[in-house]
């Protein structure tokens, strides 16, 4: 079914280490607007989407974990040398004494992740809408994170999430353009 590459979606490198930052991303990891809660969202509301758009649910949704494994990865790199004396000064002393190193699907503020942040309303272009707006939000927190660091590898990696989170929400308009004109043509409101 699937093909594994080791190999990131899009390299991550960091310059170095910097455990507040890796705190920030967090909120890409298991916040509500982040690549968990997107790619489970998308790949849940493809059973009721028509057969014309499941497949770009489909691919985004896959793609959303690739992001989710990039956001890991900066995570990880951004922490890896770090002391348990900077992880606390970083806000990261409950994290620790709960996971060590371990990633946990928690928001920036520390709030684990939950199924409630999934949206599916069972109408195609009211989910779609709620896709497109899940994509904005997420490209807003790509854009503040590359203002919160200095670390010229490390938004590189996070311009590359942030242009992706574009090319998702002009595809999902695209969807409900062709959506709304089969419900015109077939008088279905």
């Amino acid at each position: 079914m699937w093909i594994y590459q080791k190999k990131l979606q899009y390299p991550v490198r960091v310059s170095k280490c910097d455990p507040a930052m890796a705190k920030l991303l967090l909120e890409q990891y298991g916040g509500a607007d982040g690549e968990l809660a997107a790619a489970l969202r998308y790949l849940n509301q493809r059973y009721t989407i028509p057969d014309k758009v499941v497949g770009l649910l489909n691919d985004i949704g896959t793609e959303e974990f690739a992001h989710l494994e990039m956001i890991a990865t900066m995570v990880y790199k951004l922490t890896k040398d770090c002391s348990p004396e900077q992880l606390k000064a970083a806000g990261l002393g409950d994290h620790y004494v709960g996971h060590d190193r371990a990633l946990f699907y928690q928001n920036a503020s520390g709030v684990p992740w939950t199924a409630a942040y999934i949206q599916a309303k069972g109408d195609p272009i009211a989910d779609l809408y709620e896709d497109i707006a899940a994509e904005e939000k997420a490209r807003a927190t790509y854009q503040w994170l590359i203002d919160l660091t200095d670390d010229c590898d490390l938004q590189d990696s996070l311009k590359f999430l942030r242009e992706r989170e574009i090319v998702h929400s002009l595809r999902f308009r695209e969807a409900v353009e062709i959506l709304k004109a089969d419900r015109e043509a077939q008088k279905i409101f």
